[in-house]
This record gives structure tokens, sequence and C-alpha cells, in this order.
């Protein structure tokens, strides 16, 4: 694969805390699929897995741009996914799948981390 892009992106996991804590369900159905908000909302730490899902969309959506077309895609426009082994990968609809085909892009990888403190994603574009 020959890299055609790179987003990058780092979340504070307080700061999705305390949104949660004040917009709770307002924000989870605005930034997060139902299948995204549903595996967030199993997990021991909800805040944590939000802000990793925040940092990986941001990241697609810094490596997807170039048009203005691309400066509108939503957040559930990317939809951070994970494969039978736990890996994660992207599916995307709307004005983020159209900008994919436009760039010729064939596959997006995508890496998450997290701490008690942190979350980041690192999104290349093949």
């Amino acid at each position: 694969m020959s890299p055609r892009a790179v987003g990058i992106d780092l979340v504070a996991v307080e700061r999705i805390r305390r949104m949660l804590d004040r917009h709770g369900d307002r924000a989870l159905a605005r930034l997060l699929t139902p299948a995204e908000r549903a595996y967030c909302e199993g997990q021991a730490v909800p805040a944590r897995h939000v802000a990793a899902r925040i940092a990986a969309k941001e990241a697609v959506y810094k490596a997807l741009q170039g048009t203005d077309d691309a400066r509108a895609i939503g957040w559930r426009e990317i939809e951070v996914v994970r494969d039978p082994h736990g890996r994660p990968g992207v599916r995307l609809s709307g004005r983020a799948e159209r900008r994919l085909a436009q760039m010729g892009v064939a596959e997006v990888l995508l890496s998450l981390t997290h701490t008690d403190d942190l979350a980041a994603a690192m999104a290349v574009l093949g």
C-alpha cells in the first residue's frame, strides 16, 4: 500500500467524561452510530472508548480533507468498527464515502490507543 493521506488526533478522556455528564444521550446520539454507542456503553469506562472513537473520526476526517464537500462530513458518516479479532477499522457513508472514492483510495487503516487520561488515533489512507 502506498499512503495517500494520513490523519492523527488526540482526545482528553476527562473532557469527554464532562461532556457525557452534561449532555449524555444527546451527545452520544449526535457523535456515535447506534453500534458505536452500544459498544461504548458496554465498557467499564465508557468515556475512554467514546474518546477513542472521537479521535478516530477526527483522524479519518483530517485524512479525507481537500474539498469543500469533505469539510461537511458528519460525525456519523465515519463509523469505527471492529473485525472478529478486535482490530479497529472504519465504515464510511455519505460524504465520507464519496470523498474516499474521489481520492481513489482502496483502504483505510486505523490504529487506536488509550490510557486513563488520553485517547489517540491514526488513520492512513492508501
